[in-house]
This record gives structure tokens, C-alpha cells and sequence, in this order.
């Protein structure tokens, strides 16, 4: 089997710089919850498919697991939009612009994923 995942776009050290908390900062608790619950059907998934278990019970199971994901993603965009991206609009117009680029390119990965 190929692997077709991409790479992640980003990592720790490549972040953008954002002063004050993230936008997600209030609900940290209940991201780093929702992953793990995640992370732990994504374990399923691998272990039903060491058990030999029904392709198609599989392919239920990633559908769950690509919904969650999908709800993260829908979730660190509203904060994204509603803490970073106004917070760079008060602080002048050129830098909201490159948030708004910057959250349109992210939905964009999104969409095509």
C-alpha cells in the first residue's frame, strides 16, 4: 500500500507569529479532547484491520474519524476568524488583509483534502 498523505504544512517551528493567546486558548481543553478521542478510533481502526475485520466496517469507522477531523477544522476556523483575524483588522488594515489571506489559503487546504 502507497502512502498518499501529505505532509503537514506547517509545524511548531514554521507557525506564524501571533501575539497574545490563539484563538482556540479558551477551548484548548476541549480540542486536546476531542484528539485524543480521535486518536483513540484512529488506533481502532488500525487494530480492525490487523483483526481482519469487514472492509466496509473499516471504511465506516475512517468516515467517523474524517467527520471529527472535520469538525476540529470547522471549529479552529471560527476561532481563527473571530480572535486572529479581527484582532489583525483592528490593528490596521494591511495586516486583517494578510489574515484573511492567510485563513482563505487555510480553508483552501481544507477543501481539498
Amino acid at each position: 500500500m502507497t502512502d498518499t498523505t501529505a505532509p503537514v504544512a506547517a509545524t511548531a517551528a514554521d507557525s506564524h507569529q501571533h501575539d497574545g493567546p490563539h484563538g482556540y486558548a479558551s477551548d484548548k481543553e476541549a480540542y486536546l479532547k476531542r484528539m485524543r478521542r480521535i486518536e483513540g478510533q484512529v488506533r481502532g481502526i488500525a487494530r480492525m484491520i490487523d483483526e481482519d475485520v469487514y472492509c466496509i466496517d473499516i471504511l465506516t469507522q475512517v468516515s467517523a474519524v474524517t467527520k471529527a477531523l472535520q469538525a476540529v477544522s470547522i471549529g479552529l476556523v471560527e476561532d481563527h476568524l473571530g480572535h486572529c483575524v479581527v484582532d489583525a483588522a483592528r490593528q490596521s488594515e494591511a495586516e486583517g488583509a494578510a489574515k484573511v489571506k492567510e485563513a482563505a489559503d487555510a480553508i483552501g487546504r481544507l477543501v481539498r483534502s
